[in-house]
C-alpha cells in the first residue's frame, strides 16, 4: 500500500517506530487495548462491534528493508447463526504479519514520490510514513480470515422447520404429517363444503321422496 495521507499519531493504530532507529535486530514489544473500529469482521454476518475491547499484542523488528510486525489481535465477535439465525458470540484471535518498507529515497534521502516501473508491486506493499505505521488495514485483513464465513450457533445446528420456521433444536420431535399431494385437491373441496351440501351429495334427501310416493299409492 503506497503512501497517501499523512497518518495521525493519536490514532491509536497508528504506531511509531522511531525508537527502533533503523538498527537491524533491534525489537520493541508493545500491548494496547483499543476501541475496536467500525466495520470490523465480515459485513452482515459476523464482526467485532464498533467500541468493543480490542486487544493487541505487536512485536516489531528493524530489518533492512523497513520494520516486521507481527502481532495478535483478541477480541469478542458476534454475528447470527446462518442456520436458526440465533445470536452467535465467539472469541476471536487474529494473527498477523507484515513487513513496513522504508519509503523509497534518492541519494540525499528525499522521498521519492513519483511511481517508478514497480508501481503495480507497491500496492500491494505498506510503507512507514515519518517512521509511523497504519495498522489497521493489515488488522482489517487479519480479522476477516480469522472469522467464519458461515458461523453456527453449534456444530450440529438443525436450522429451522422450512414449512413453519420454527427453531428444531428446541423441539426434535417436530414435524408436520406429510399430504399426499394427489389427494390435497379432494381434501380442500371436503373443507369447503358446508353440511347441507355434503348431505345433497350423499344422498340425504332421498328417504323423504321415497316416503311421498308412498302416500300418493
Amino acid at each position: 500500500m503506497a503512501p497517501n495521507a499523512r497518518l495521525d499519531h493519536r490514532n491509536p493504530l497508528v504506531f511509531d517506530t522511531h525508537e527502533l532507529g533503523r538498527r537491524p535486530g533491534a525489537l520493541q514489544r508493545l500491548t494496547r487495548e483499543i476501541d475496536a473500529p467500525a466495520d470490523l469482521g465480515i459485513q452482515g454476518v459476523i464482526g467485532v462491534p464498533e467500541g468493543a475491547p480490542l486487544e493487541l499484542e505487536l512485536r516489531l523488528e528493524s530489518v533492512m528493508e523497513g520494520v516486521l510486525v507481527t502481532g495478535t489481535a483478541r477480541a469478542q465477535a458476534e454475528g447470527e447463526c446462518v442456520r436458526c439465525l440465533e445470536p452467535v458470540g465467539l472469541e476471536l484471535e487474529a494473527d498477523f504479519q507484515e513487513l513496513f518498507s522504508y519509503p523509497d529515497t534518492d541519494d540525499r534521502g528525499r522521498v521519492i514520490a513519483e511511481p517508478g516501473d514497480d508501481a503495480e508491486d507497491d500496492e500491494d506493499r505498506f510503507f512507514l510514513e515519518d517512521g509511523l505505521f497504519d495498522l489497521e488495514p493489515l488488522l482489517r485483513d487479519a480479522v476477516v480470515l480469522a472469522l467464519p464465513m458461515q458461523p453456527v450457533c453449534q456444530d450440529d445446528c438443525p436450522g429451522l422447520c422450512s414449512e413453519c420456521g420454527a427453531r428444531l433444536v428446541d423441539d426434535p420431535d417436530h414435524h408436520h404429517d406429510a399430504v399426499d399431494i394427489r389427494w390435497a385437491a379432494l381434501q380442500g373441496l371436503a373443507g369447503s363444503l358446508g353440511d347441507g351440501e355434503k348431505d345433497e351429495m350423499s344422498g340425504g334427501a332421498l328417504p323423504s321422496a321415497h316416503a311421498d310416493e308412498k302416500q300418493e299409492k
